[in-house]
């Protein structure tokens, strides 16, 4: 039996384990999902040593003597004693570092959330396209503003916002579920033709 036949097989048999959840839990799909949460945890550990911790942290201290990077390898580090109970409080002081940078993240999240939104709002209406985003914006927030009540003229005004909102949902949803489709259909195309044959 070839290379190529055996991975084959070893990979529609899991593929089959993890179908079979449609029917109901199982201890077959039990194992492929945690055979596949840890087989997934040593890749990344062995990834993260040889393309993080080796050549951006060990050879520039190491060989290089780049003592500056010594400070930010321990405090790395100190991630590890979450595992310890008389120890993990060593562990919050990198995750308050990494509070730095999301702060610094959220002028960013303003920007591209809210400036950039508000700017495509403030231009000249010359297009239906600016006219509708124009339209959207103002809608969807009145619709949050619950000072007053949706009722008349106004409530079918601020009723447009629901609209944009559910065709964005149903967008998101849609883009989610064809994701999720096309997986299924890889999967497929796997078993029937590399595995059965049956398509060339």
């Amino acid at each position: 039996m070839s290379y190529e036949m055996m991975s084959n097989l070893v990979g529609a048999f899991f593929t089959l384990c993890i179908f079979s959840f449609l029917y109901k839990d199982n201890p077959f799909y039990q194992m492929a999902e945690q055979l596949l949460v840890g087989v997934s945890l040593g890749y990344s550990i062995v990834v993260t040593y040889e393309r993080l911790f080796i050549p951006y942290v060990w050879q520039p201290i190491i060989l290089k003597h780049t003592w500056a990077l010594i400070f930010p390898a321990i405090l790395g580090m100190l991630y590890l004693f979450r595992f310890s109970r008389k120890l993990g409080w060593l562990s919050r002081y990198p995750i308050a570092f990494s509070m730095i940078g999301v702060g610094m993240g959220v002028p960013a999240g303003i920007h591209a959330g809210i400036l950039v939104q508000a700017r495509q709002a403030m231009v000249p209406i010359e297009t239906l396209n600016l006219f509708l985003i124009l339209l959207g914006t103002i809608t969807v927030l009145l619709y949050f503003f619950f000072s007053k009540a949706h009722s008349g003229a106004y409530g079918k005004f601020v009723g447009i916002g629901k609209w944009y909102m559910m065709i964005g949902f149903g967008a998101s949803f849609g883009m989610t579920v064809m994701a999720r489709i096309s997986l299924l259909i890889g999967r497929i195309q796997f078993l029937v033709s590399d595995v059965l044959g049956l398509i060339k």
